[in-house]
């Protein structure tokens, strides 16, 4: 947006007696392809495009949207929240002169999705069928996607900030079906990055698609766990997802400055096993959950939540950094120029320890191995949780034994973090995404191979 133009809409914001005003403008290119039952099921492309107006009275949050960008409707939408607040008297900040923020760009692309025709693109999806059909002949069904996304962002503030971030992201998912007579399993691989098209290029495609038929197989013959209170050890990966729903939201000033976190108050002191430190991390090289810049225009940074089990920070935005009085973190995202920013997180997991997975599994007598988690819900204001295991085995005797099938995780997560008692050296994050007041958003998961020394499972 041109310097002159924004400056009037921001001071405008400020002269409705606003302590605070924002610009922030989007546009978002995104492509779908999508392969189902050998044929092609969709190609979408488009473009959305929008600006969205915050005005901030102390920490009290006024938020208009519009892909109108005349100066005359971003007045009048200003207008709107003004008459929206009506604060009676209003006492006008002077604005501070616009100055451009330079952006490093840690996420370097080297081919733009765009770039590549959708021919080429449809034949990784047809390597990924065939890989995973070739399996086994109980493989009934393959669904392959590619997804990409542009989103490019200006920030502009009224404390004077000018800035811009263009982020690229590339995700392939692969869903396969095994059935027999009676029963269907499905598996699910789905890597993603902010990088261009060189993520497919550089993707083993067919072992993603062999490991997601290989689990829809494995769970087709495997039998049931008796549900009780045990021991289990999390696989790394998508094994972080309980960490992050459980105990990741919670971390986020937009649960602690609603005292809706079991969490709040609790800085500086043991909330986990000393075995446990765990990271928030704006800033991995090409790391799906990554940014530059947070949807506030603050750079983002590595944030440690928990050092040897002690909390350390919380994830902030602007807002919540006011209102618990703790420094930003960069943290502030948004699905898109509909919503406004809250605190979210961004690559988060436990980091790894010095533990072995042998060790771990030596020491249980009785108990789960959850090598791959499934989806599942929580509750940010108590951590109680409920997730589904897509790909586990019965510990018995030290050893691990036969596989099971429809087990469940359930339990609370800070009452989880104590009883994390060994945590081994195989980081490794995943790409997801999630969902809260500000939409869905890009993050990662992850964590080495931890030991939790109870659980409740859900067994049949």
């Amino acid at each position: 947006m041109e310097k002159t133009k924004a400056e009037k809409i921001l001071q405008a914001g400020l002269d409705t007696g606003a302590d605070f005003s924002e610009i922030f403008i989007e546009e978002n290119q995104s492509s779908t392809i999508a392969l189902r039952d050998k044929k092609i099921e969709t190609i979408n492309s488009g473009t959305t495009y929008g600006i969205g107006i915050r005005l901030l009275f102390g920490t009290e949050v006024l938020y208009g949207y519009t892909s109108d960008e005349t100066e005359a409707n971003l007045l009048k939408i200003i207008n709107e929240l003004a008459l929206a607040k009506n604060n009676g008297k209003k006492q006008t900040k002077d604005l501070i002169s616009l100055q451009n923020k330079e952006i490093h760009n840690i996420h370097p692309i080297k081919k733009y999705p765009k770039d590549v025709i959708p021919s080429q693109k449809l034949l990784l999806l047809k390597r990924a069928d065939e890989a995973a059909r070739k399996t086994d002949s109980k493989i009934i069904q393959a669904s392959v996607r590619i997804l990409e996304s542009v989103r490019q962002i200006e920030i502009l503030n009224s404390e004077g900030l000018s800035a811009e971030d263009k982020q690229t992201r590339c995700r392939f998912i692969v869903s396969v079906t095994a059935a027999n007579e009676n029963e269907r399993f499905e598996g699910t691989e789905s890597p993603g990055e902010q990088r261009g098209y060189e993520f497919f290029e550089n993707l083993n495609i067919e072992n993603y698609a062999e490991q997601a038929a290989q689990r829809a197989l494995l769970m087709l013959s495997a039998g049931y766990i008796e549900g009780k209170k045990m021991p289990v050890i999390l696989g790394n990966g998508f094994g972080g997802v309980i960490f992050h729903e459980a105990c990741g939201h919670p971390l986020e000033t937009e649960s602690i400055r609603r005292s809706a976190s079991p969490f709040t108050g609790k800085l500086g002191q043991k909330i986990a096993h000393e075995a446990v430190t765990a990271i928030d991390d704006g800033n991995i090289v090409n790391s799906w959950g990554s940014i530059n810049i947070d949807d506030e225009g603050h750079l983002a940074q590595k944030t440690i939540l928990i050092k040897d089990g002690i909390l350390k920070s919380y994830m902030s935005d602007k807002v919540g950094a006011i209102e618990v009085n703790v420094p930003r973190t960069g943290s502030a995202r948004r699905e898109s120029y509909k919503f406004s920013p809250v605190s979210r997180m961004r690559n988060t997991y436990i980091d790894n320890g010095k533990d072995s997975i042998d060790n771990m599994i030596a020491s249980i007598d009785f108990g789960l191995y959850s090598k791959k988690m499934g989806g599942g819900s929580v509750d940010p204001a108590t951590g109680e949780f409920n997730f589904a295991v897509s790909e586990g085995y019965i510990i018995k005797n030290g050893k691990i034994d036969k596989p099971v099938r429809g087990a469940t995780l359930i339990g609370k997560g800070h009452e989880i973090l104590p009883k994390i008692s060994m945590v081994a050296n195989d980081l490794e994050i995943t790409a997801g995404t999630c969902g809260a007041s500000s939409g869905w958003v890009p993050v990662t998961v992850g964590q080495p191979t931890i030991k939790v020394d109870e659980i409740l499972v859900g067994g049949r």
